[in-house]
């Protein structure tokens, strides 16, 4: 049973307050498992109760964004490379060193078969959901 929705505006009540201070006991422990859960849930770190986001900026928390960013005028990272690698012509590998086109990728799919399936045939579903299904079926 779970926390009932709260109102909207003056009717409301927070039920994140409620779900946290149940979870401190457990309702039906056995011998022994309530002494556990408070054993554990004195060693788990609990998260800080606010956030002070003020003065936060992504550089800060991850370094500057332009750190790995390669400009067009730079010279190329992998100079051996042909820009055709990967594709079905021209010099270099083709299409069967890509991951999407390797034998195994197929069989591991038919398994989430009947799920993708479900997906592709449900209302507002897209075509490309639908495409999916379709060509893993061909490929049976």
């Amino acid at each position: 049973m779970g926390t009932p929705t709260p109102g909207p505006g003056k009717f409301s009540k927070r039920t994140d307050k409620a779900v946290s201070e149940a979870n401190r006991s457990l309702p039906n422990a056995g011998y022994g498992e309530q002494q556990e859960f408070q054993a554990a849930q004195q060693g788990m770190p609990q998260a800080p109760a606010q956030v002070n986001v003020q003065g936060m900026n992504f550089n800060d928390l991850f370094g500057p964004a332009d750190q790995n960013v390669i400009g067009l005028d730079q010279p190329s990272q992998m100079p051996n490379t042909p820009v055709t690698d990967g594709a079905d012509a021209g010099p270099g590998a083709d299409s069967s060193i890509l991951s999407s086109s390797q034998k195994g990728s197929d069989q591991t799919m038919l398994a989430y078969l009947p799920a993708l399936e479900f997906m592709a045939n449900q209302p507002g579903s897209s075509d490309a959901a639908r495409n999916l299904v379709r060509n893993l079926k061909a490929n049976m």
